[in-house]
């Protein structure tokens, strides 16, 4: 079993920047893919990014590429989504979860933490 602990959402100017952190209990989670998801009010769960077990392969959504980076830190059995440029229809509440393919679909994913609410302003 894995928990899933999301920090670092808040309010932030468009423009801004935000670091999102998620940070992993119960067991290690450096041999599993960890992907960020968001959903906006009325909005489905659509997947933000994604990073390998070793941190050498990432994935983004159309949206976010060259904006946001994901990254890990297995030694901390942590996960970052640091966010720049950000955009109104940012906003959202981002959820980190846990699997092992690395996939668009929140489906595969086994472990979701409880979310961090981003909120853009413009």
């Amino acid at each position: 079993q894995v928990q899933l602990v999301e920090s670092g959402g808040g309010l932030v100017q468009a423009g801004g920047s935000l670091r999102l952190s998620c940070a992993a209990s119960g067991r290690t989670i450096s041999n599993s893919i960890m992907g960020w998801f968001r959903q906006a009010p009325g909005k489905e769960r659509e997947f933000v990014a994604a990073i390998s077990w070793s941190g050498g392969s990432t994935y983004y959504a159309d949206s976010v590429k060259g904006r946001f980076t994901i990254s890990r830190a297995n030694a901390k059995n942590t996960v970052y989504l640091q966010m720049n440029s950000l955009k109104p229809e940012d906003t959202a509440v981002y959820y980190c979860a846990a699997g092992f393919i690395a996939t668009k679909n929140p489906g595969e994913y086994d472990y979701w933490g409880q979310g961090t609410q981003v909120t853009v302003s413009s």
